[in-house]
């Protein structure tokens, strides 16, 4: 998708600071989704990156700056695909990405697993080359995407999304390294679900899955070869809790 803006600091960007977005591989970043103005967790949001900026930089970030320049950066634009990255310079630079809004994939998701854990995994970091050439090949190989499996076999996280599995009861959340997706952080107290390891080996045990980010839920019909029902049930109370999760005003 084309962006509709990119703003730094509120303002459009100097080639000066172009060139430390393509040339930095050291950063972090949040993404969402903006409808009528509005943002799902968007506290847990700000909270990601006030907490990724000490962690990475040393350095504190004022939530109420980057909803203000958040809020600069939609004008005009009530649906939007948002992404606030956060690099530093000689000062915390904030990168506002505004693109065409998304909708999840409409089709049941076939995943192939593969070996690969992301490095600093609780971090929503720039620099994803390992999840993407895993996704490219995934999908060369005829799947939607990939699996982020460990050395041990246990099922971290889909390559840009959270996983959970059901089965029949409540819902398993993989407890291997992985980022805690907002969507995730905002389905977990609505939903009946554990945080434990899930092995690869034990995924027929499973009656159903689906992949949650900040785009939305998804069903998934397949992991390799294990097949996974597609339960009608189950995706409306994934759905219907996602649903109530009240938007924000940025």
């Amino acid at each position: 998708m084309e962006p509709i803006r990119v703003e730094v600091d509120g303002r459009e960007p100097t080639v000066a600071e172009l060139s430390h977005v393509l040339l930095s591989n050291y950063g972090h970043f949040t993404a969402m989704q903006v409808r009528g103005g509005r943002v799902r967790g968007l506290e847990l949001h700000l909270r990601r990156l006030a907490d990724a900026s000490r962690e990475l930089f040393g350095a504190s970030l004022d939530g109420g700056r980057v909803r203000g320049l958040l809020g600069h950066a939609v004008r005009g634009v009530p649906d939007a695909s948002v992404r606030v990255n956060v690099y530093r310079r000689e000062e915390l630079m904030i990168v506002v990405s505004v693109r065409p809004p998304a909708l999840p994939p409409a089709a049941p998701l076939r995943l192939r697993s593969v070996p690969y854990v992301r490095p600093a995994a609780h971090l929503k970091h720039v620099g994803g080359f390992g999840q993407s050439y895993f996704g490219a090949r995934a999908r060369a190989e005829g799947f939607d995407d990939a699996l982020l499996v460990d050395a041990g076999g246990a099922v971290c996280e889909a390559a840009v999304a959270n996983i959970a599995f059901f089965d029949g009861t409540a819902l398993t959340w993989p407890s291997s390294p992985h980022l805690p997706g907002i969507a995730m952080q905002l389905l977990k107290p609505l939903l009946r679900c554990v945080e434990a390891r899930v092995g690869l080996a034990e995924l027929g045990s499973f009656r159903s899955a689906f992949v949650a980010n900040s785009i939305g839920v998804a069903a998934v019909a397949a992991v390799d070869d294990v097949r996974f029902d597609v339960d009608a049930e189950l995706m409306r109370a994934v759905a219907d809790a996602e649903a109530s999760v009240p938007w924000d005003v940025i």
